[in-house]
């Protein structure tokens, strides 16, 4: 095929955003993203099936014995009557719903562990789509919109993952745009996962862990750092993520992104983590730790957390109506003796809050595990305009400071969100491997300079950003008020005399 047929980056996120269009004033976003995210996927799948069936069909055309058997062995497996063209055949006649969600059953089935229970929170045979014919027509459309030629994803066409990988991140972007508090449940904004990936280094060789896993993007991301940095692909993935759509949506992203050695659990980190050794007794541990849970968050696990069997919360219980230091001495618990690191977003009440909360923090400070605190801007994520800060700890460390870094008044603005840009990224990076202080950027404290402020960690007590304002010549501003006071009588008097020559004098 000729490389003018081949697509961009842009066409498929036009038609991928498009596709949209037919639920778009039926139900809402939230409802959607998961149909049009798994069609998505389903599509793949198909047209690659469907192209190596066709290459195979061109090589061995008298012997479809051997062709079923080689087809068996792809990546993904597709049950007869279950890939997107069986459906989209079948457009017309009543039953899609329930055809498309029999056809995702059926390829669960088919690809063993690797799909295993994929699509069980996603039903497209739903009420929520209205009565029985506009339930129908309305999958009609999104069966006819995903098989328009543009949205054409055999490989040849599409040349890598890369661009269906972007494509699914950019309709998850897109979704968590307008997903309200919603949003922080699964979408990370991709210029914060820069910065916690770049920050943490991740490396060949490494196990790298989300407890929080999301869409993945964090993940996909650190995975990314590996491959660019060092050319290489000998890395795992691992997370685990409590809500089941969610946990399907990074299941699919991973294997958009070509990421198929990950293992990803679904459930409850803190009150059931998954991610265990081989007896199942303890915690798995990761060179590299990162995550952004979600903030405060009430109805935690607190009432099991002091029988702990994995001995997490030896610190302190964090208060049952705040999660943050739950999820940060979890992480803390999961990371390697000799090479664990480890970067999470947090609530600015962490650094400072008191009680329970400030007994754990002042043990990881004496534990020497906290490497620096880095002051976000304000409006960075969906869902929620409270600034954030990312904390940094590091199980060997080579010196007992704590660099803290103000980066949260260098962004560009936006109307709903803020964003970083590359240089704002850069100048945290670099301060951050500087590992000195800047004026009225950044701090690098000693342990006896936190213990004076009992293990306070609020970053303007480090960090001096005051801009003296400059000395006032009243001289200088009563001269200017006499001279402005002058010129009006003379513009009064100017002004007097054409009132005159018009008549309107007295």
């Amino acid at each position: 095929m000729s490389t003018s047929m081949q697509i961009n980056q842009d066409d498929i996120n036009k038609a991928v955003w498009a596709a949209c269009d037919t639920f778009r004033g039926v139900i809402s976003a939230d409802t959607y993203k998961d149909f049009i995210l798994t069609m998505l996927f389903l599509k793949y799948i198909s047209d690659v099936y469907k192209d190596d069936y066709n290459r195979l069909v061109q090589q061995y055309g008298d012997n479809p014995e051997l062709i079923h058997a080689m087809m068996s062995k792809q990546r993904f497996v597709l049950p007869e009557g279950a890939s997107f063209w069986g459906l989209y055949e079948k457009r017309y006649e009543p039953g899609n719903g329930e055809r498309i969600d029999k056809a995702l059953h059926a390829i669960e089935e088919a690809n063993g562990s690797k799909l295993k229970n994929v699509f069980q929170d996603i039903s497209f045979n739903t009420d929520r789509l209205g009565q029985e014919k506009q339930k129908n027509d309305l999958l009609r459309h999104l069966l006819e919109d995903f098989g328009k030629d543009i949205l054409n994803l055999s490989t040849e066409r599409v040349g890598s993952l890369d661009i269906i990988g972007n494509a699914y991140e950019y309709l998850i972007k897109h979704f968590a745009a307008g997903s309200g508090a919603t949003a922080g449940e699964y979408y990370t904004p991709p210029e914060v996962s820069t910065l916690l990936a770049t920050v943490l280094e991740p490396g060949e060789g490494d196990d790298i862990c989300d407890p929080c896993t999301g869409s993945g993007s964090l993940l996909l991301k650190c995975g990314a750092m590996v491959r660019k940095n060092s050319g290489s692909k000998k890395y795992a993935l691992y997370g685990q993520e409590a809500i089941g759509s969610t946990w399907a949506l990074a299941k699919m992203n991973m294997f958009l992104h070509g990421e198929d050695n990950h293992k990803i659990e679904w459930g409850d980190t803190i009150r059931n983590p998954l991610l265990l050794d081989k007896d199942g007794k303890g915690l798995l541990h990761f060179d590299v730790v990162t995550a952004n849970p979600p903030f405060s968050l009430d109805k935690w696990g607190h009432d099991d957390a002091s029988n702990d069997p994995f001995g997490r919360f030896r610190r302190g219980v964090p208060p049952k109506t705040k999660g943050d230091y739950a999820f940060i001495t979890h992480m803390i618990e999961t990371l390697k003796p000799e090479t664990g690191r480890m970067a999470v977003v947090v609530p600015h009440g962490v650094l400072f809050r008191a009680s329970s909360e400030g007994k754990i923090r002042q043990q990881l400070i004496e534990e020497n595990l906290l490497d620096t605190v880095i002051g976000l801007p304000e409006k960075l994520f969906f869902g929620t305009g409270i600034p954030a800060a990312i904390l940094v700890f590091k199980k060997q460390k080579t010196d007992k400071n704590v660099l803290f870094i103000d980066a949260s008044r260098e962004f560009k603005s936006g109307k709903n969100q803020n964003q970083l840009t590359e240089e704002n990224i850069q100048k945290v990076i670099d301060t951050y491997k500087a590992r000195e202080s800047v004026d009225k950027y950044a701090y690098l404290a000693s342990f006896d300079e936190i213990k004076e402020t009992d293990f306070n960690l609020n970053i303007p007590r480090y960090v001096d950003t005051f801009e003296e304002e400059a000395e006032i010549d009243l001289v200088a501003v009563r001269t200017e008020r006499l001279q402005l006071k002058s010129e009006m009588q003379s513009l009064e008097a100017e002004m007097e005399s054409y009132l005159k020559e018009l008549g309107y004098g007295a």
